[in-house]
């Protein structure tokens, strides 16, 4: 792919375009959604019953630290690839590792075997770290910006459809009297879900390219893909260096480092009830994404103010659950229970894993909306969500490799957790205190030209790095703009 700029607005005397409707968002929203459910999803469903269902929970979470810590180097990595040979093949091979995992989750469920899952954890790091360079970019960068929000509430929709599915062929075969107690989950459950992952590759090549989506406004995805892997990673590392992209850094550590939650079940559940959990906190998640998602897409608020309620309301969130978090693993640590879905006791600790959940769905749909509006490039787009999605992935390696150990009573990761979400508070109010969504330069933009007279295309507008001078970089410094005008700075 050369180096381009694509107009984001149609041309004033431009023929209206045909449609075709597998071009269009809505078609590739399902694509993007369908892969997500398959494959990250079916995953999400496995690891949702804790451990992957195991009876104990070191050996999955070991596996599972390897994967994150692949994961996050493919993330960071991933997007010049993606860049060079396209969203659909990396999507593809982001696809091909996952049923190769859920095959070694199998083999030790069945047979005790240990080096498959080893080796499942290895190519499912590879497909994960593409997969999520490829994902997020679809999923922000497709649709309308006014439409942003929606379009990632359906992406959402699809990625927990699999752990909801997942969970209920899980509940469906693990419902019965023996799976009262503590223990694995039926092996045929891992037989189901190799074979729905298996899909999930070749529905990846049905994505279209960037430059072919046809979104409902005529507005065209913007591209400026580097003309050599050279010139990729040169533009990664400058994106890697912004101020606001560091300053966002800790939020991504902490927002997915609470992986306990694995551990808490399998402690403190039975079977039966871990997998009425893995099936019933969808819900939540999805109650979750849908309202944070028509916070995001208020019309009646400017996207700044979107963002910054965004803020405080996931802020909130976080505050209830880990409060109620630390309340209820003290009164476990004190006496331990072992609950079944029966039990009287059973509401008060699922609602803990429920509202861990809730606070971190809102959380990650703000932040990645949050980072949708920083640029409409996607080639920059994919960039910034490889990194910002590698050092997510980085933190779960880390958060993983913490709950191989035993902890008693699980203080250690809760306290770590508590103490990286504090933290990162502050640096995430600063970029959202600095923020200039791209909507509002882009209008700011309009609105000068209307006031001039001019008509000038918008190919024109979005400045290449090389087209800035030593005045227009300072007045679009970090921090004061969006991405799509300083992307070079």
């Amino acid at each position: 792919m050369s180096t381009a700029e694509v107009s984001t607005a149609p041309a004033p005397n431009a023929a209206p375009q045909k449609r075709v409707w597998y071009h269009t968002t809505l078609f590739n929203a399902f694509v993007i959604g369908g892969v997500g459910f398959l494959a990250p999803g079916l995953w999400n469903a496995m690891n949702s019953l804790g451990a992957g269902g195991a009876q104990e929970p070191f050996l999955v979470n070991a596996a599972n630290a390897l994967v994150f810590a692949i994961m996050g180097f493919l993330c960071l990595f991933g997007a010049p690839l993606a860049n060079r040979i396209g969203l659909s093949w990396t999507l593809f091979l982001g696809a091909v590792g996952y049923p190769i995992y859920s095959a070694g989750l199998y083999t030790n469920n069945r047979y005790g075997n240990v080096w498959l899952v080893l080796v499942g954890a290895v190519a499912c790091g590879f497909s994960a770290g593409l997969f999520w360079a490829s994902e997020g970019a679809v999923a922000l960068g497709y649709p309308e910006p006014g439409k942003r929000g929606r379009y990632m509430n359906i992406w959402l929709w699809f990625r927990t459809g699999g752990p909801l599915v997942g969970g209920a062929i899980v509940l469906a075969l693990n419902n019965n009297a023996a799976a009262k107690t503590k223990g694995k989950v039926d092996s045929h459950t891992y037989l189901i879900f190799v074979a729905l992952q298996c899909v999930a590759a070749p529905m990846a090549l049905a994505l279209s390219p960037p430059e072919k989506v046809q979104r409902a406004d005529g507005s065209k995805v913007v591209i400026k893909a580097e003309k050599s892997f050279k010139a990729e990673f040169k533009a990664l590392w400058e994106a890697s260096k912004r101020k606001d992209i560091l300053l966002l850094l800790p939020i991504f550590w902490a927002a997915y480092f609470n992986q306990y939650s694995g551990n808490f079940q399998t402690y403190y559940f039975g079977v039966r009830a871990r997998a009425l959990i893995g099936f019933v906190s969808n819900f939540g998640t999805l109650l979750s994404s849908q309202m944070i998602s028509t916070l995001l897409d208020y019309k009646s608020l400017s996207v700044k103010k979107r963002i910054m309620y965004g803020y405080w309301y996931v802020v909130a969130w976080h505050i209830i659950a880990w409060v109620y978090g630390w309340v209820i693993q003290e009164k476990y640590t004190a006496n331990p229970p072992a609950y079944d879905w029966e039990d009287s006791g059973f509401v008060e600790g699922f609602f803990v894993l429920l509202l861990w959940d809730f606070a971190r769905q809102a959380l990650q749909n703000w932040l990645y909306y949050l980072v949708a509006t920083k640029t409409d490039n996607i080639s920059e787009l994919t960039r910034f969500s490889g990194i910002l999605r590698g050092q997510e992935s980085f933190a779960q390696a880390v958060a993983f490799g913490l709950n191989t150990k035993k902890w008693v009573g699980g203080r250690v990761p809760l306290a770590v957790t508590t103490i990286l979400l504090g933290l990162a508070a502050y640096p995430t109010w600063l970029v959202v205190r600095d923020h200039v969504p791209v909507e509002s330069v882009s209008s700011a933009s309009l609105a000068e030209d209307s006031e001039a007279g001019t008509t000038k295309d918008l190919e024109t507008d979005i400045a290449s790095p090389e087209m800035l001078g030593s005045e227009e970089k300072a007045k679009f410094a970090i921090g004061r703009t969006s991405i799509s005008r300083d992307a070079g700075i």
